[in-house]
């Protein structure tokens, strides 16, 4: 059974081999998105440190990982499209899933553990994006429910400036 929790240091290698995974899988679909140094163990490190990373586990193995955020994130602050509502939201970011784990479920899991972290924490939506290629990851958010909003802008790090599809789910 997959269980959702927040990601420890022991866990970081695992997650870091799964972001590896990942990065390998969009240079595989010819897309820049996570070609940029970006996420890197630092950041891994920064959100196990303020607890803003989850981990998909079964038996204690680490299927999936993602980043929660409560703040404003920077990047949503201009569209091109129009967002679904204007109340505070959160969002995640980084969402990645084991190779040997996916077409199990488990990214509609960690969509859902946000969202309901967001929603215990009295937010009216969770917001997150991808790569306007990144098909994949698109089919999954739609399945999960989210809403494609339009175009972002990234507003930091190594990838600021780079395009991206904006999503929103309402938290109703």
């Amino acid at each position: 059974m997959i269980r959702i929790r927040h990601a420890t240091p022991k866990d970081l290698e695992m997650i870091c081999r799964i972001t590896e995974e990942a990065k390998e899988s969009l240079r595989g679909l010819g897309l820049s998105q996570w070609q940029k140094g970006y996420p890197c163990r630092e950041v891994w490190v920064r959100d196990i440190e303020e607890r803003n990373g989850y981990v998909a586990v079964e038996e204690e193995e680490v299927l999936g990982v993602f980043a929660y955020q409560e703040t404003l994130d920077a990047s949503y602050g201009s569209i091109r499209g129009k967002w679904l509502q204007e109340k505070p939201y959160a969002s995640m970011h980084r969402v990645c899933v084991a190779l040997k784990a996916r077409g199990r479920g488990v990214a509609g899991q960690l969509f859902s553990h946000g969202c309901m972290l967001a929603k215990e924490s009295g937010f009216a939506a969770v917001r997150i994006d991808t790569h306007p290629g990144n098909l994949p990851m698109q089919s999954a958010l739609l399945k999960a429910g989210f809403q494609k909003c339009g175009t972002i802008h990234l507003a930091a790090g190594p990838e600021a400036g780079d395009e991206r599809i904006g999503f929103e789910k309402l938290l109703s």
